[in-house]
Order: C-alpha cells, then sequence, then structure tokens
C-alpha cells in the first residue's frame, strides 16, 4: 500500500545561474545535522548539509570518501531512504540555493556562534579538504584562547580532535596542562551540569548514545525545548523499526500531525507495521469522509494492508467498497482482498454477489486462463461452494478440453464477457457443423457486442442463408 501513496520528494537546487530539479534519494538525520542526497534530472548526485533545518552547503559529489562525515552518518544516523512516507516532513524546503564557496564561513559567522561554526566546518569535509577545514577550526580555536576564552577553545579543540583524531596537535593540546581543567570537568560532571556550559557537545553525545535509556530521554528533554517535535518522531520511529514495544501512538500522532496530514501519517503507520485503524479511532472518520467523496480506490488503498485485521465497525466500509470498488483495482489487488470477498459474499444478497463476481471473473480473464482463475479464487469459492457462477466456472473446466463442447463453453464465456474466447468455441463450432445456424447467430452476437459492426452484418447473412 505505503508505494502506491507514497510520491517521491522533489527538490529544487539553484546553484549559481543554474537551476536543476532532482528526486530525493536519501535523508540522514545526525544530531542537529541533516543529509539530503538528490539525484537531479541528469542523474547527478548531489548531497546537501543542513543545520538546524537550514542549508549549509552542497555539492555535486560523484563519490562518498570512505570515513567522511556523510559515510559515517550513514552508519550512526537515523536514515529515511526515498519510500519513507514521513520524508517530506523532514525536509526543510523544497528548493536549496546552494550559497558561494569562497564566501561560506564568513557568512556562517554571521549566522552562527564561533564553536557552531567550527562544528558544521566538520560536515563538509565531502566539499573541502581536511587541511582546510582544520585551518577554519584552527583560527577560530586560537581566537578564543587569544582573548582568555579557554572553555570555549577546549570545546573548540575538542571538536577539532573528534575531527581529526590522528592530528597530533590536537591531540596534545587537548591533553596539555593548560586545559587539563576543563578536560577534567568533562570527564567528572553530570551530563546536566556540562549541558550549562556546553549544549552542543550533550545535544551531539546524547544523540551518539541515544539508545542507552538516560541518554535517550536527556535528548528527547532537549528537543521538546527546542520544539524539535520532528526529531522526537524520528527517534520514536526508530525505536519501532529496531523492535521496541509500540506505545503512545496516540502522543507521537499529535506531533507528527504538526508536520503532515493524517493521510500521510497512516502511510507512515503502515510502513511501521502499526494498524492505525486499531490505535487510532479518528481513522475511520477520514475513511467515511473519503467514501462520501466517493474516493473508494483512495479508500481502499489505505486499508489494504489492514483489511483482514479492522475493528467490526469497518463492517459497512468493506461492503461499500466490495459494492463499488471498479474490478480492475480488485483483480489488480486479489490476494490481499481475498478472505474479504469471500466474507462479503456469504453476507451480501447473492445478487448482487453473484454479479460482482461475474464482473471480477471477467475482469481476471483478460489476464489469466481459465485454470489459473479457477486456482486464484479457490478461497472464496471454498466459503460459497454453491454459488452459482463458481458452478459456471467448474463446468467451463470440464468442457475445456472437449471438443464435442466449445457451444456451450462460447455461451459461458460470452456471459464473462470474453467475446474473443467465445468467438473462438463458435468458430470452431461452425467449422465441426457447417450447416448449423446456431453457432453463427452467436458468432454475429459476438462481434456486435465487440462493436465491430461490418462482421457482425457478415455472419448474420450467412445466418439468414442457412435459415
Amino acid at each position: 500500500m505505503t508505494h502506491e501513496l507514497t510520491m517521491p520528494v522533489e527538490i529544487s537546487i539553484k546553484e549559481k545561474k543554474k537551476l536543476s530539479k532532482g528526486k530525493v534519494l536519501q535523508t540522514i538525520v545526525f544530531s542537529r545535522c541533516k543529509m539530503v542526497e538528490v539525484e537531479s534530472s541528469l542523474n547527478e548526485n548531489y548531497y546537501l548539509i543542513y543545520y538546524k533545518n537550514t542549508l549549509v552547503y552542497g555539492e555535486k559529489v560523484e563519490k562518498v570518501e570512505k570515513n567522511s562525515f556523510i559515510d559515517k552518518i550513514r552508519k550512526m544516523g537515523i536514515v529515511l531512504d526515498s519510500d519513507h512516507p514521513f520524508l517530506s516532513a523532514i525536509i526543510p524546503s523544497e528548493t536549496a540555493t546552494i550559497p558561494n564557496k569562497n564566501k561560506l564561513f564568513s557568512q556562517l559567522q554571521n549566522q552562527y556562534s564561533l564553536q557552531e561554526v567550527a562544528y558544521i566546518a566538520t560536515t563538509l569535509d565531502s566539499f573541502f579538504t581536511k587541511k582546510q577545514l582544520t585551518n577554519v577550526i584552527y583560527k577560530i580555536f586560537y581566537h578564543f584562547r587569544r582573548n582568555g576564552n579557554y572553555m570555549q577553545a577546549f570545546q573548540v579543540i575538542q571538536i577539532l580532535h573528534s575531527f581529526d583524531p590522528d592530528l597530533n596537535s590536537a591531540r596534545e593540546i587537548k591533553n596539555s596542562l593548560e586545559f587539563y581543567s576543563y578536560m577534567e570537568f568533562y570527564k567528572s560532571s553530570a551530563l546536566s551540569a556540562i549541558q550549562q556550559k556546553d549544549p552542543l557537545y550533550v545535544e551531539s553525545y546524547c544523540f551518539k548514545n541515544r539508545f542507552q535509556a538516560d541518554e535517550g530521554r536527556m535528548l528527547v528533554d532537549l528537543l521538546k525545548k527546542q520544539n524539535a517535535f520532528s526529531d522526537i518522531v524520528l527517534l520514536w520511529m526508530e525505536k519501532i523499526q529496531k523492535g521496541s514495544n509500540v506505545t503512545s501512538v496516540e502522543t507521537y500522532t499529535n506531533m507528527a500531525l504538526q508536520f503532515i496530514t493524517m493521510e500521510k501519517w497512516i502511510v507512515t503507520l503502515d510502513y511501521l507495521n502499526i494498524n492505525p485503524f486499531q490505535v487510532l479511532p479518528q481513522t475511520k472518520t477520514m475513511i467515511d469522509n473519503m467514501l462520501l467523496e466517493e474516493r473508494y480506490e483512495t479508500a481502499a488503498l489505505y486499508l489494504l494492508n489492514f483489511l483482514n485485521a479492522l475493528p467490526e465497525t469497518y463492517e459497512e466500509i468493506l461492503h461499500t467498497l466490495w459494492e463499488h470498488l471498479d474490478t480492475t483495482f480488485i483483480a489488480d489487488h486479489l490476494d490481499t482482498f481475498l478472505l474479504v470477498i469471500s466474507q462479503l459474499v456469504l453476507s451480501e444478497g447473492e445478487d448482487q454477489s453473484e454479479q460482482r463476481l461475474l464482473q471480477l471473473i471477467g475482469k481476471l480473464l483478460e489476464t489469466y486462463d481459465l485454470k489459473e482463475v479457477h486456482e486464484k479464487l479457490l478461497p472464496i469459492q471454498t466459503s460459497a461452494p454453491h454459488s452459482p457462477v463458481f458452478k459456471k466456472i467448474n463446468r467451463m473446466l470440464v468442457l475445456l478440453d472437449d471438443p464435442d463442447q466449445m457451444m456451450e463453453l462460447g455461451q459461458y464465456y460470452a456471459e464473462f464477457k470474453r467475446y474473443d474466447e467465445a468467438i473462438e468455441c463458435f468458430s470452431w463450432e461452425m467449422e465441426l457443423y457447417p450447416d448449423d445456424p446456431t453457432p453463427v447467430s452467436q458468432l454475429s452476437k459476438m462481434y456486435q457486442n465487440k462493436g465491430m459492426v461490418e462482421e457482425a452484418f457478415a455472419y448474420h447473412q450467412i445466418y439468414d442463408s442457412l435459415k
């Protein structure tokens, strides 16, 4: 169901004077950052880096280098692929205007604290050399140290050491006597105390350790203070996908509906293997409204994966769908509908059910041969063994290999509106009995039903001459 109700998410990329549109292939959330991978119409892959939902920078990249920021967060972040129904809710904007690369860091300093600029620099190693980024971070570090801001200087050198653990100079500075007291503070203090002085560090630390109970709770508390409810919903979804028990669906529904419609949220829950129609009473109102608007196929698509696990209150809805859905739609989703059809055939009025079955079998015969149709409908036949329609199908199977019974077989095909098959049967009968006007009369009728007036008239003339 999800793939039929989920449209690709698109982004327009403005780069200098060039504008191109692309499809989002993947989005990864990693603490305050997001990476959005976009495939352009020219099959070029762009990687966009966001910080606090604002685009920082992006470029066309042919290959993501091993151990780069993007490579690492694919293993450590929350990954949403192109088919994820919640994807559109976390894309900050439909348009991404890539800033001037040469002026990037001077512009970032006008938007963010210097510590944040140092952190952002560590996310851009797919677009800048490591040396360029290291120089940017070192400049910020020395700026703080010159001005006697040793706590801020330590925070920045800590970011640099985490970015490049093999950089000896950063390791030596971090471990020097000059910064010993600050290093001890981070080692010995509770996260709540560190958060007062370095919220960026604590948020990043809690995100990396989000599957630990204390860190996970603290991360959610930090995100609530920032009203970052989409990230909170993402954390919940990630836990569900990793096997946690489904809890507080209504709570996270209320958060999610700030960003997406109920329709998309239902598809998201389906993606998570949660039955929204069992846990959210308001979903029935949504389906009822679709039926009032005669959007029968859309309503059916939302229900497809849960047809066998719907509350009893949906019984009338299923009857309405069985009555109004186009047989093409039912045939296309037959495996899902089988059990429900079996129940509906037994509970509906006989004439109405027989007519619907007749239409359905006729549609299936467009794609499958008679034996395949019989096998596909066995579950329904088991539930309704006395159905006249199935008696016809069973009789047709008997006649199928008997060349002396083509007249009767053709009449059955005609009932199912399979005129080509009926014509084949009547033509065979006409060859066997060239003086019999009956198959000729039937051929005239079949061509008339197909709208082939000339052929119908020709056979009618033959019929008149034989009669």
